[in-house]
């Protein structure tokens, strides 16, 4: 299979990229003989000289098949499509390792709680456009945004959900393979949105503790 898309990493990227390349084989034969069609009934029915043009109504038999069976083709990619949805967007896994993330012009806020375990408290500690989190583990992210509507995309992992003001939207991932991913925001946002980018990275069990113990242990006053 060729490989249109970003190297998967993620447990349920496999499920997407089925429905994905599903779709696209679809569109791609429709394509193909709609345009196979079109050259031959141009061919067939060019002007020729002494040949009157004839009106023709259509065949309804045609029109019918050609109505029911991309609506079939429809209905069935929904039914395929619901459980993939369900595990991505409405069952969210439980897990103790919880971020939050707001989005702003034009940056990435990410907050790990503290030993409270809670946002929003004088615990917390904020960094600005990276993620780091274990491989194999699954995280829980509450996605915010503090002015205009953003997107958080993150192709390697086939997560993409917007960030909407007023909303506290959750979101999840579980990483397989440890790497540095890129995390752009995949909505239009302002003059800055092209630089509104930040990075996940992605750490084996032993990297990630030695960073959390740099990084999110309390300094000794």
């Amino acid at each position: 299979m060729l490989q249109w898309l970003p190297e998967d990493v993620s447990t349920f990227g496999p499920q997407i990229d089925s429905l994905f390349y599903l779709i696209y084989y679809i569109t791609a034969a429709t394509f193909i003989i709609v345009t196979a069609l079109m050259i031959l009934f141009l061919i067939m029915y060019r002007a020729k000289e002494g040949q009157r043009a004839t009106y023709t109504h259509g065949n309804t038999t045609l029109e019918i098949i050609w109505t029911i069976v991309p609506a079939a083709i429809l209905i069935v990619l929904s039914f395929m499509s619901v459980s993939t949805w369900a595990t991505v967007k409405r069952h969210a896994p439980e897990s103790d390792f919880e971020l939050q993330v707001t989005a702003k012009q034009f940056n990435w806020e990410v907050v790990y709680p503290g030993a409270d375990r809670q946002f929003g408290t004088q615990d917390d500690l904020k960094f600005d456009n990276d993620l780091h989190v274990p491989v194999n583990k699954v995280v829980r992210i509450h996605l915010l945004a503090s002015d205009v509507i953003h997107s958080f995309f993150l192709p390697n992992l086939r997560l993409k959900q917007d960030a909407v003001p007023g909303r506290n939207i959750l979101v999840w991932f579980e990483a397989t393979k440890p790497g540095k991913y890129e995390l752009p925001c995949a909505e239009l946002c302002g003059f800055g949105h092209s630089g509104m980018r930040g990075w996940l990275y992605v750490h084996t069990p032993e990297e990630y503790k030695t960073w959390a113990d740099e990084n999110l242990t309390p300094k000794p006053q």
